[in-house]
């Protein structure tokens, strides 16, 4: 698998065909912003659930990780990092058994990333190095199933028992896996240190608990100024304001669940200084892959906090303003989707769904930037792949900025799919 190690390119083609990727995106992505509107808390709508009969369908493509869950998960540095497909719809299981795909309070089968250990893999030895990587997770999920089934029998089983018969067969893949890149390239080094795990309490670290800043009162907000009245000293006086509620929408309030032609009410809330707010950048990806062939995006992230994420798919679309933490910064998590291009001269269609999509939290995120490894599956299709990554608030909009001259947390590169 060959992945681009390179900085970002600065010819005056690479600069293009980088800038077309995100403008295009934006198109599509852009409107999660555009349809908030704004109300007082008088106006706000209780929301039913939905019955038992509407909950339990079949997700739609592309909303369930490959092991038929919807949340997978990875251990890097010494955290979970948690991959809600879909943004948190439900499979039909989990929906019977009142689950909702997120870690619990238990334990889980920990061991160290070896797809972001490894170094860019030769043609040659890709197809070998796939079906390692596919053998260490099925051992790690095997592993599991033993943790979940006996795993009350102490530590000293667990360790006898469960994670030293692991290490050996995790050595005896790495092993395959060095020998295939030094048959054809450079030896890579320190694989076999990769080859103990752990186990970790699984319990999540802040990203559905409801937890938080309050959201701020915006003086002039609600049902002040609305409409063409100008409003006295409310926000856009005299800017003839269409509206900024929904009292006098003719579509139906929005419910929390994805589906268009609804009007939201939920208040945007609090926006943090211009120092403060989100960035992000793909600071690492591959120029090419085969098809279904597995690959990673390393992500780094600023000044966003990602320990929310209320899932899209059981009714949390919109429904939270947007909060920031103590140090002001945006509380959330980000996205990532790739799609195939069947153009490179017009917009895709918006409606069509992605060939990979997940939303990322992990309790983590600040003020300094940090990485995240993205592993993508593989893509079914040949052809030009469009991978994004976007960040998100509680709810999922793009983070609002001080300055409407600033960029969104947005990045977008382009992958060739053979």
């Amino acid at each position: 698998m060959r992945r681009s190690t390179r900085a970002r390119r600065s010819s005056g083609n690479a600069r293009s065909k980088r800038l077309l990727a995100v403008v295009g995106t934006l198109v599509v992505f852009g409107g999660v912003v555009a349809v908030t509107q704004i109300s007082s808390a008088q106006d706000r709508r209780t929301n039913k659930p939905r019955p038992a009969a509407g909950q339990c369908v079949e997700p739609s493509p592309g909303s369930t990780a490959p092991t038929g869950a919807s949340t997978s998960r990875t251990w890097q540095n010494g955290r979970w990092v948690r991959n809600h497909w879909g943004d948190g719809q439900q499979s039909v299981p989990e929906c019977e058994d009142g689950k909702d795909g997120t870690v619990g309070t238990g334990t889980a089968i920990a061991c160290p990333d070896v797809t972001a250990k490894l170094p860019q893999v030769p043609a040659r030895a890709r197809a070998e190095v796939d079906r390692g990587l596919a053998q260490l997770q099925s051992q790690i999920a095997e592993a599991d199933r033993r943790l979940a089934a006996e795993g009350n029998k102490g530590e000293a089983f667990i360790r006898s028992a469960i994670l030293q018969p692991l290490a050996g067969k995790r050595r005896a893949v790495l092993d395959r896996i060095t020998t295939a890149i030094d048959r054809v390239g450079p030896r890579p080094q320190g694989l076999a240190q990769l080859a103990d795990c752990q186990v970790q309490p699984t319990g999540n670290t802040g990203g559905n608990n409801g937890g938080g800043s309050t959201p701020t009162t915006t003086p002039g907000g609600g049902n002040n100024g609305g409409g063409n009245n100008g409003g006295g000293n409310a926000p856009g006086a005299g800017l003839g304001v269409l509206a900024n509620d929904c009292d006098e929408s003719r579509l139906q309030p929005h419910d929390g669940f994805q589906i268009g032609n609804r009007c939201v009410s939920t208040e945007f809330g609090e926006v943090g200084a211009a120092a403060n707010n989100p960035s992000l950048l793909i600071t690492q990806f591959p120029d090419q892959v085969g098809r279904n062939q597995a690959f990673t995006l390393r992500v780094s992230t600023r000044n966003l906090v990602r320990d929310r994420f209320l899932a899209a798919g059981q009714g949390g679309y919109y429904v939270e303003s947007s909060l920031l933490n103590a140090q002001g910064l945006v509380r959330g998590h980000f996205h990532t989707a790739c799609r195939m291009l069947d153009s490179l001269t017009t917009p895709p269609e918006p409606q069509e769904v992605p060939a990979f999509f997940v939303a990322t939290e992990d309790g983590r995120g600040g003020a300094q930037p940090d990485e995240v490894t993205i592993q993508i599956p593989g893509l079914p299709e040949s052809g030009t792949a469009q991978c994004s990554v976007w960040a998100g608030d509680g709810s999922h909009r793009l983070p609002m900025m001080e300055r409407a001259n600033q960029t969104p947390a947005f990045d977008s590169v382009r992958i060739d799919v053979n």
